[in-house]
């Protein structure tokens, strides 16, 4: 019997938990084709993939508007994960392509992550691990995190959820957040304020705001100049929030304590700079790398898939 659908499925982390997901296009009668490379796909990869394809199972690949348009049978992206800002949105609409993606699902591990991140940085944990298991017993002194400032720029989903975490911790919260305003008192234990005053006064600084042109670099070299010292940054939103020379440059001169980061401009992040320092803590772009938030961001990103495609 001939398959219903043909189905792309770019994203590298689909499937890789449970099989569920796949078994549910295959049972809906979908023909699926493999990401051949097993990272991302550029768009000239990702061109020769779109011939005859129905509908996407798509990951972080350049979904640019030339790649849209040379689609030929394309009817619905579902996104694997929640940010869409890889997708040129337009070219979908121009095309008459459905674009979906999966809310809230991965909010709690990139939560969880989040704090790690902070923990791992300040207590040095990462450096004292290697050089305990070199024969070493030099203990590292480190930073406390209890009642401490937290500055979350973009209180989404993800940032609440982080400031949630932050309250077992007796931390001051500090938000800013273009898309939100709030009266003084209106969002009990968090205080909203201004862009430059968060960065003047928290001790850490953590990202979760969405990529987009006002957002692009929204932590450059002013911005940076603005923070402590003592103070560390945290990003496991997008890397293009942050002018990653200028970040080298401030971690390289102590301007900041340090920072940690799950996600960069390029990646993988080849060749960076920053990769050469002691005072970052750098992984491969996992806040979603939950058992748990993989097998139903797989499960939504197919349910999203199959009822757009049965609608024809």
């Amino acid at each position: 019997m001939p398959a219903k659908y043909r189905v792309l499925v770019t994203s590298t982390s689909f499937n890789k938990v449970d099989p569920l997901p796949r078994e549910r296009l295959v049972q809906f009668g979908c023909e699926i084709v493999d990401n051949p490379f097993g990272r991302p796909l550029k768009e000239e990869e990702l061109i020769p993939l779109l011939k005859d394809v129905d509908g996407i199972v798509a990951g972080l690949d350049e979904y640019s508007r030339k790649a849209i348009l040379s689609t030929n049978k394309l009817k619905v992206i579902s996104r694997y994960g929640v940010g869409v800002d890889n997708i040129d949105l337009e070219a979908a609409k121009e095309r008459g392509v459905l674009v979906a993606n999966t809310p809230e699902v991965n909010t709690q591990a990139v939560a969880d992550l989040t704090f790690g991140l902070i923990l791992a940085v300040c207590r040095k944990i990462p450096k004292a691990h290697f050089s305990t298991q070199k024969g070493n017993w030099g203990r590292l002194i480190g930073r406390g995190v209890y009642k401490k400032t937290l500055g979350i720029i973009g209180l989404g989903r993800i940032g609440k959820a982080v400031s949630e975490r932050a309250r077992g911790f007796s931390m001051e919260i500090l938000a800013h957040d273009i898309k939100i305003e709030r009266a003084p008192g209106e969002t009990p234990g968090i205080r909203f304020v201004p862009l430059d005053e968060l960065l003047a006064e928290g001790d850490f600084i953590t990202l979760h705001c969405d990529l987009n042109p006002g957002s692009k670099g929204i932590i450059g070299a002013e911005e940076l100049s603005l923070m402590k010292k003592t103070a560390y940054l945290i990003n496991t939103a997008r890397g293009g929030l942050i002018d990653e020379n200028a970040l080298y440059e401030a971690l390289r001169a102590g301007k900041i304590a340090g920072a940690a980061l799950d996600a960069f401009q390029d990646e993988p992040p080849v060749n960076s700079p920053l990769l050469t320092l002691d005072n970052i803590i750098t992984t491969p772009h996992i806040g979603s790398y939950t058992h748990e938030a993989l097998l139903e961001m797989g499960l939504i990103a197919v349910d999203n898939l199959i009822h757009n495609l049965d609608k024809e």
